[in-house]
């Protein structure tokens, strides 16, 4: 699946965000250009499991099913590990010396932040499950939630912040990761669903 703008938009936001910071007396204290840095190398390494990424699903017994792509397991267990280091930095730092309080501030709400990312990397990827056969589109949350979709009920595929969203007439929809491997292959079938069933649809207006 191709890049999409919000990809390459926000990396090079964050990074000028914290040069920018640099410029500020409150923050001019911080290690900001080493945070870009880390940032930088960050969506290095991102692009370049984005390109292996696959975009064929797997098969199992009838069903094509979604799997979480090297790129998630990358974003969710490096920013969980990262979180890590820095609330270690912050309780054992804090405790033996003093330290500015402003770079303690920041390396928690980082840590606090970076947790937080892990966490929904981890509940709307890694652990949902997404498969589909000729029929419907089974879809289940870290949860236990299943949502069942059949494929002539489907009217619209569209992306989202969260990855893309196949929803239904009635308001039903399911939404999976576009890193996800075959990720690719579920858009264009769920789109030349909607697609048919809109023109089945406009056919049977028609003739009424």
């Amino acid at each position: 699946m191709p890049l999409r703008w919000q990809e390459v938009a926000v990396p090079l936001v964050v990074i000028i965000f914290l040069l920018a910071l640099k410029h500020v007396p409150a923050t001019a204290g911080l290690p900001l250009s080493r945070a870009a840095g880390v940032v930088a190398f960050g969506y290095a390494a991102f692009l370049a499991l984005r390109l292996v990424q696959g975009e064929d699903a797997l098969e199992i017994d009838g069903w094509s099913e979604l799997r979480p792509a090297m790129v998630e397991y990358f974003a969710c267990y490096g920013a969980a590990a990262l979180s890590l280091v820095l609330m270690s930095a912050v309780i054992v730092i804090g405790s033996t010396r003093a330290v500015d309080p402003t770079q303690m501030i920041a390396a928690f709400a980082a840590s606090v932040l970076l947790g937080a990312g892990a966490f929904g990397i981890a509940v709307g990827g890694l652990f949902t499950k997404v498969r589909w056969n000729n029929s419907r589109l089974e879809h289940r949350t870290a949860f236990g939630r299943e949502t069942r979709i059949v494929w002539s009920d489907v009217r619209s595929v569209r992306p989202n912040w969260r990855g893309i969203t196949i929803a239904t007439a009635d308001r039903q929809s399911i939404t999976f990761s576009q890193f996800h491997s075959g990720a690719a292959q579920l858009a264009r079938h769920a789109s030349n669903r909607a697609r048919r069933n809109s023109e089945v649809a406009t056919k049977a207006f028609a003739t009424l």
